[in-house]
Protein backbone atom coordinates (compact mmCIF):
# COMPACT_ATOMS: atom_id res chain seq x y z
CA UNK A 1 0.00 0.00 0.00
CA UNK A 2 1.15 3.27 -0.96
CA UNK A 3 1.82 5.83 1.98
CA UNK A 4 -0.68 9.08 1.80
CA UNK A 5 0.37 11.85 -0.64
CA UNK A 6 0.98 15.21 1.44
CA UNK A 7 1.18 17.23 -1.40
CA UNK A 8 -1.14 19.76 -1.02
CA UNK A 9 -4.03 19.66 -4.46
CA UNK A 10 -5.39 23.04 -4.95
CA UNK A 11 -8.36 22.11 -6.75
CA UNK A 12 -11.53 19.25 -7.91
CA UNK A 13 -9.33 18.18 -10.91
CA UNK A 14 -6.20 17.02 -8.26
CA UNK A 15 -8.28 16.31 -5.14
CA UNK A 16 -11.30 13.67 -7.12
CA UNK A 17 -8.83 11.40 -8.24
CA UNK A 18 -6.66 11.45 -5.16
CA UNK A 19 -9.58 10.75 -3.20
CA UNK A 20 -10.49 7.63 -5.85
CA UNK A 21 -7.31 6.33 -5.78
CA UNK A 22 -7.14 6.24 -1.81
CA UNK A 23 -10.65 4.71 -1.72
CA UNK A 24 -9.20 2.04 -3.97
CA UNK A 25 -6.80 1.31 -1.83
CA UNK A 26 -9.24 1.25 1.08
CA UNK A 27 -11.11 -1.44 -0.60
CA UNK A 28 -8.17 -3.24 -1.05
CA UNK A 29 -7.07 -3.31 2.42
CA UNK A 30 -10.12 -3.93 4.26
CA UNK A 31 -10.37 -7.42 2.12
CA UNK A 32 -13.90 -7.80 2.18
CA UNK A 33 -15.40 -10.89 3.90
CA UNK A 34 -18.07 -12.92 1.05
CA UNK A 35 -20.59 -15.19 3.12
CA UNK A 36 -20.91 -18.34 2.38
CA UNK A 37 -24.54 -18.12 1.35
CA UNK A 38 -23.74 -15.64 -0.97
CA UNK A 39 -21.35 -17.79 -2.67
CA UNK A 40 -23.72 -20.64 -2.71
CA UNK A 41 -27.20 -18.12 -4.05
CA UNK A 42 -28.63 -18.73 -7.11
CA UNK A 43 -29.08 -14.94 -8.01
CA UNK A 44 -27.24 -13.41 -11.16
CA UNK A 45 -25.69 -10.53 -10.65
CA UNK A 46 -28.63 -9.02 -13.40
CA UNK A 47 -30.84 -9.96 -9.69
CA UNK A 48 -28.81 -8.22 -7.74
CA UNK A 49 -28.71 -5.29 -9.81
CA UNK A 50 -32.83 -5.33 -10.12
CA UNK A 51 -33.24 -5.67 -6.36
CA UNK A 52 -30.47 -2.49 -5.15
CA UNK A 53 -32.16 -0.69 -7.79
CA UNK A 54 -35.98 -1.29 -6.22
CA UNK A 55 -34.54 -1.20 -3.03
CA UNK A 56 -33.21 2.74 -3.73
CA UNK A 57 -36.00 3.93 -5.91
CA UNK A 58 -39.01 1.87 -4.38
CA UNK A 59 -41.54 1.06 -6.20
CA UNK A 60 -40.69 1.33 -9.82
CA UNK A 61 -42.63 0.47 -13.14
CA UNK A 62 -41.05 -2.16 -15.83
CA UNK A 63 -40.48 -0.09 -18.39
CA UNK A 64 -38.15 2.64 -15.72
CA UNK A 65 -36.36 -0.69 -14.88
CA UNK A 66 -35.10 -1.86 -17.89
CA UNK A 67 -34.20 1.77 -18.73
CA UNK A 68 -31.90 2.36 -15.78
CA UNK A 69 -30.45 -0.54 -16.30
CA UNK A 70 -29.71 -0.10 -19.99
CA UNK A 71 -31.62 -3.51 -21.20
CA UNK A 72 -34.75 -4.43 -22.83
CA UNK A 73 -38.22 -4.76 -21.11
CA UNK A 74 -37.99 -8.44 -22.10
CA UNK A 75 -34.83 -8.93 -20.35
CA UNK A 76 -36.26 -6.89 -17.78
CA UNK A 77 -39.69 -9.23 -17.74
CA UNK A 78 -37.72 -12.44 -17.63
CA UNK A 79 -35.57 -11.01 -14.85
CA UNK A 80 -38.36 -9.52 -12.71
CA UNK A 81 -39.97 -13.11 -13.39
CA UNK A 82 -37.18 -14.88 -11.89
CA UNK A 83 -37.36 -12.59 -8.98
CA UNK A 84 -41.24 -13.01 -8.60
CA UNK A 85 -40.29 -16.96 -8.38
CA UNK A 86 -37.87 -15.93 -5.79
CA UNK A 87 -40.82 -14.20 -3.71
CA UNK A 88 -38.23 -11.41 -3.69
CA UNK A 89 -40.62 -9.04 -5.83
CA UNK A 90 -43.43 -8.53 -6.73
CA UNK A 91 -45.29 -7.51 -9.80
CA UNK A 92 -48.56 -5.50 -10.21
CA UNK A 93 -50.52 -3.31 -12.79
CA UNK A 94 -50.61 -0.28 -12.37
CA UNK A 95 -54.12 0.80 -11.55
CA UNK A 96 -54.29 4.03 -13.68
CA UNK A 97 -53.43 1.90 -16.43
CA UNK A 98 -53.27 -1.80 -16.41
CA UNK A 99 -50.72 -2.09 -19.46
CA UNK A 100 -48.37 -0.56 -16.97
CA UNK A 101 -46.11 -2.95 -14.62
CA UNK A 102 -45.37 -1.71 -11.02
CA UNK A 103 -42.44 -3.89 -9.68
CA UNK A 104 -41.25 -3.74 -5.22
CA UNK A 105 -39.30 -5.66 -3.05
CA UNK A 106 -41.42 -7.88 -1.29
CA UNK A 107 -40.25 -8.42 2.86
CA UNK A 108 -38.19 -11.30 1.58
CA UNK A 109 -36.43 -9.11 -1.10
CA UNK A 110 -36.41 -6.40 1.47
CA UNK A 111 -34.84 -8.55 4.14
CA UNK A 112 -32.19 -9.93 1.14
CA UNK A 113 -30.86 -6.35 0.53
CA UNK A 114 -31.18 -5.35 4.24
CA UNK A 115 -28.70 -8.39 5.20
CA UNK A 116 -26.18 -6.91 2.03
CA UNK A 117 -26.49 -3.53 4.04
CA UNK A 118 -25.39 -5.28 7.00
CA UNK A 119 -22.22 -7.00 5.84
CA UNK A 120 -21.02 -3.51 4.32
CA UNK A 121 -21.61 -1.87 7.75
CA UNK A 122 -19.41 -4.51 9.54
CA UNK A 123 -16.73 -3.80 7.62
CA UNK A 124 -17.26 -0.17 8.13
CA UNK A 125 -17.35 -0.68 11.45
CA UNK A 126 -14.45 -2.85 11.47
CA UNK A 127 -12.38 0.02 9.18
CA UNK A 128 -13.41 2.92 11.96
CA UNK A 129 -12.64 0.79 14.88
CA UNK A 130 -9.23 1.80 15.97
CA UNK A 131 -9.28 5.41 15.29
CA UNK A 132 -9.06 7.85 17.71
CA UNK A 133 -11.85 9.96 19.01
CA UNK A 134 -10.32 13.19 17.25
CA UNK A 135 -10.05 10.99 13.97
CA UNK A 136 -13.94 9.41 13.76
CA UNK A 137 -15.19 13.12 14.20
CA UNK A 138 -13.44 14.36 10.98
CA UNK A 139 -14.88 10.72 9.25
CA UNK A 140 -17.64 11.70 10.94
CA UNK A 141 -17.86 15.52 9.45
CA UNK A 142 -16.70 13.32 6.20
CA UNK A 143 -19.93 11.59 5.87
CA UNK A 144 -22.05 14.43 6.96
CA UNK A 145 -20.44 16.61 4.19
CA UNK A 146 -20.81 13.64 1.37
CA UNK A 147 -24.59 12.27 3.15
CA UNK A 148 -25.37 16.48 2.27
CA UNK A 149 -24.00 16.33 -0.97
CA UNK A 150 -25.82 13.32 -2.13
CA UNK A 151 -28.85 14.59 -0.81
CA UNK A 152 -28.92 17.72 -2.95
CA UNK A 153 -28.01 15.68 -5.80
CA UNK A 154 -30.79 13.59 -5.68
CA UNK A 155 -33.00 16.85 -5.38
CA UNK A 156 -32.18 17.48 -8.99
CA UNK A 157 -31.90 14.18 -10.06
CA UNK A 158 -34.22 13.38 -13.52
CA UNK A 159 -36.70 10.93 -12.98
Amino acid sequence: MSAPNNSQPRDEKELVPQILRLSEEIFRAIKLSIPPEWLMTDMTVAQLRVLLLLHTEGETRMSAIAGTLGIAVSTATGIIENLVKKELVTRVPDSEDRRVVICALTRQGQETINRIWAQGQFQMEKLLHGLTTEQLEKAREVAEILLLNAQSHRQIKPK
